[in-house]
């Protein structure tokens, strides 16, 4: 291959499913806010006796702040709208139920959901950083 089309290869991402990827990766990772919130709606007292469990005051306050941060963020980071103060927002919301709801590291489950926390707040980041991947 010669140098002339190694350079215009990554031009042709550009095409055919590629330019999908950025819309594809939001819906996929916008998925488990927008279920998580919706179980939220579903029991809202065994949430807000969760809420309670981890110490926090407010438990209907807070429940209803993590209704709408993983609701609406999640449908509105679909949308691509305010797309990186969306992200930031739930980045910082991944983190923040990582450190109240998942720290006990020494049971794998709450293990695993820290990380996956920590992982989601990764993702969010790097929209936070590259947007919608067309910027």
């Amino acid at each position: 291959m010669n140098t002339a089309t190694a350079k215009t290869a990554p031009a042709t991402l550009d095409n055919g499913i590629a330019r999908f990827l950025p819309l594809i990766g939001r819906i996929l990772i916008a998925a488990i806010f927008i279920l998580s919130g919706a179980s939220k709606l579903a029991d809202p007292s065994g949430t807000m006796a969760y809420i309670a469990s981890a110490g926090l005051p407010l438990p209907a306050v807070a429940l209803a702040g993590a209704i709408i941060v993983e609701l609406v963020g999640g449908v509105v980071l679909i949308s691509g709208y305010r797309l990186r103060a969306v992200a930031a927002v739930l980045a910082l919301f991944s983190l923040a139920t990582a450190l109240l709801f998942h720290a006990q590291l020494g049971d794998q489950n709450q293990f695993i959901h820290f990380f996956k926390n920590v992982a989601m707040a990764g993702g969010m980041l790097q929209i936070v950083a590259f947007g919608n991947g067309r910027d």
